[in-house]
């Protein structure tokens, strides 16, 4: 019997460097939903693979402050609160990488002072400071369930306020129909910008009724604290029925209008990714099964709930929307 011994300079073939990076060819389409797919392997849900290559150095952590929020006992998330380190470090933010450990190079972002404009079809359009609208509104914590479209989900105790509180503040005309929400395009600190391949900057949008349903939530903080930059500080979308990329992180534009958004994955993969983006088990990704999802911070694969499992809260909203692509 041949037995082969691995010497020390040998990898696994799945570890080599991609041809394309080797000859530093631009990555198609195909290409990049492959490498995407990667991470959907069976435990390989802490694997790195990387088309972007290294990163930019890691900048000092971010100063997490307290904040002072009474928990609303109205949304439990069902499941046991995600430990904190396993939330904050296995992140999606392509802005950063492609990857998943991307909190260190997120540091880099600044947060402070901070600023929304409120434009498009609105009473007046105008800029406002992140202080200025919290002292708006009233914080209170949630905790949520976050569902990835990749099948990775976590339960987290959000900080924040109804995004129907901005909505009232920024008075939208009644012609309004969707709100828009753009995230900060930072050249500097943000070294996914550099690839022209993404329609930058990230954009995606909710109609006028999600996000005045209860559900919507602009988050300013998790497990008592102001969020860290990684998890979409200094304030992000949360919209817990959604697959997760319609949760935009770092807002610096609210915009309303009577035309529906294409957002950052339809233009990337309209094949792949619609507008409204809703859980639901029974309608797979293209290219894999979202039937299950595996908890972060646990070795637990659960099944996936229609809306997420919160149905009683938004799924009236579609009832005349059957004949749209509600899911994925």
């Amino acid at each position: 019997m041949f037995i082969h011994q691995r010497r020390g300079w040998e990898i696994p073939e799945r570890l080599v460097t991609p041809e394309h990076i080797a000859r530093g060819e631009r990555p198609t389409r195909r290409m990049l939903l492959a490498g995407a797919g990667l991470a959907l392997l069976p435990g390989a849900a802490h694997a790195q693979f990387s088309l972007f290559g290294g990163g930019t150095p890691a900048a000092p952590p971010k100063e997490l402050k307290p904040l002072a929020a009474t928990r609303n006992a109205r949304y439990d998330g069902g499941r046991p609160i995600t430990p904190e380190h396993d939330a904050t470090t296995y992140n999606n933010y392509y802005e950063f990488s492609d990857g998943k450990t991307l909190y260190k190079e997120a540091q880099a972002l600044p947060l402070d002072p901070w600023s929304i404009k409120v434009t498009g079809m609105v009473k007046e359009p105008r800029t406002i400071g992140l202080e200025e609208l919290l002292k708006k509104v009233s914080l209170e914590e949630r905790v949520y369930r976050h569902r990835c479209v990749e099948r990775w989900a976590m339960t987290v105790p959000w900080t924040g306020f109804p995004l129907a509180d901005l909505v009232r503040v920024a008075e939208p005309l009644g012609s309004a129909k969707y709100v828009v929400f753009t995230t900060i395009a930072d050249q500097k600190n943000m070294p996914g910008l550099r690839k022209s391949y993404y329609p930058w900057p990230y954009v995606d949008g909710l109609t006028i009724q999600e996000a005045m349903n209860e559900l919507s939530f602009l988050t300013v903080g998790m497990y008592g604290k102001t969020a860290p930059p990684q998890n979409g500080a200094p304030i992000r979308l949360t919209t817990p029925w959604k697959y997760g990329f319609k949760q935009v992180k770092a807002i610096v534009e609210v915009h309303f209008t009577d035309k529906r958004p294409v957002s950052f994955w339809e233009k990337l993969a309209s094949d792949e990714y619609g507008f409204w983006a809703n859980v639901n088990p029974a309608v797979a990704h293209p290219r894999w099964s979202q039937a299950t999802e595996s908890v972060l911070g646990s070795q637990e694969v659960v099944p996936t709930k229609i809306w997420n499992g919160y149905g009683e809260f938004v799924a009236s909203m579609y009832d005349d929307k059957k004949s749209e692509k509600l899911f994925v």
